[in-house]
């Protein structure tokens, strides 16, 4: 069984599908709910930002994901997103981050 790290707007359209072929449970429901109201792409967009986020140095899979959920506007809400991480992030990082967000409002 490998990992795969899943954006919000890619859960949903999986719970959608699933939603037609079954009754969901309570917790799936939830988590439905929550990704229609916080969602801000579609799920091949936001897969597609995923991808060009990786590129930057020192974007991971997780964090692009992250990134793509929150869609950050301001340097502030990108180093919140690095945080937790061991490294820090550059302005010049942060800059090419918000860049590439922009691009996909």
């Amino acid at each position: 069984m490998t990992e795969e790290y899943l954006t919000l707007a890619e859960i949903k359209e999986l719970l959608k599908t699933e939603q037609s072929k079954r009754i969901l449970t309570l917790e799936q429901n939830y988590a439905l709910e929550h990704a229609n109201k916080f969602a801000k792409l579609d799920a091949k967009e936001s897969r597609k930002l995923v991808k060009e986020l990786i590129k930057i140095e020192p974007v991971t899979e997780a964090i692009a994901c992250k990134i793509a959920d929150m869609m950050p506007q301001h340097p502030a809400e990108v180093d919140a997103i690095f945080l937790k991480e061991r490294t820090t992030l550059e302005d010049e990082a942060s800059a090419k981050i918000l860049e590439v967000v922009k691009k996909h409002l």
